[in-house]
């Protein structure tokens, strides 16, 4: 491996994870603003969500360059296509942020009522999926990764749950109606974070062992 290229990617490296820590930041600020709102939430998030547009756009330019350059193989070409893989999951959970915030400043203005506990408790279980996913890319750990993918079924249970336990709150009280769908919503957004997380997983996968293990219980053939 040529010098130029390991400066090239340690260079894409440092941006992968900055862009990462970015993101998991505004997941965290969007999450708390469903409790405690602020009437710049959803401002902030947006401008910081287009920062992270532009580094989702310099990382790829960045690969494609590097791609060019350099004609890696093996590992080298798997990592530099995991890293605009998860460039581009990590792009798509700022944009949840973006509109979980929008849930949180609509909350704001009707009656108030509690966020769930179900739905803080899967926040943080969605979040640690996102960082623990990360982990596994910096570490090049695929059993770690491997660890989160199965995580991702029991984020889709509390999912399911929680939009239960709304719908019936909604139907035995109809002035909650309102702030139940933003919830409503808002669930649904955490658990796409989750979704993100194990996409990211699943490239770490590939990265380390080389195997596409993307809709692989979809693939397989019924018995």
């Amino acid at each position: 491996m040529s010098i130029h290229l390991i400066r090239d990617l340690e260079n894409l490296h440092r941006d992968i994870l900055s862009m990462c820590a970015n993101v998991e930041q505004m997941i965290h600020i969007a999450v708390q603003g469903l409790s405690n709102a602020r009437s710049d939430l959803n401002s902030d998030l947006t401008q910081r969500d287009n920062e992270i547009d532009r580094m989702d756009v310099k990382i790829e330019e960045d690969c494609l360059k590097i791609l060019a350059l350099h004609q890696p193989v093996a590992i080298d070409l798997r990592r530099i296509t995991t890293v605009m893989k998860i460039a581009g999951e990590l792009e798509r959970v700022a944009d949840l942020a973006v509109n979980i915030s929008e849930r949180a400043c609509s909350l704001m203005n009707i009656e108030s009522m509690e966020v769930p506990p179900r739905l803080q408790e899967m926040a943080k279980s969605s979040l640690e999926m996102l960082h623990q996913s990360i982990d596994s890319y910096v570490e090049l750990d695929s059993q770690l990764a491997q660890r989160i993918i199965q995580q991702d079924t029991s984020i889709d249970e509390m999912n399911r749950v929680i939009i239960e336990d709304l719908t019936n709150l909604m139907k035995l009280d109809s002035s909650h109606i309102e702030a139940g769908l933003h919830l409503f919503s808002s669930s649904r957004h955490i658990e796409r974070i989750a979704d993100h997380a194990t996409n990211i997983a699943e490239d770490v996968v590939y990265l380390v062992e080389g195997e596409i293990v993307r809709h692989r219980m979809n693939l397989k053939s019924p018995t």
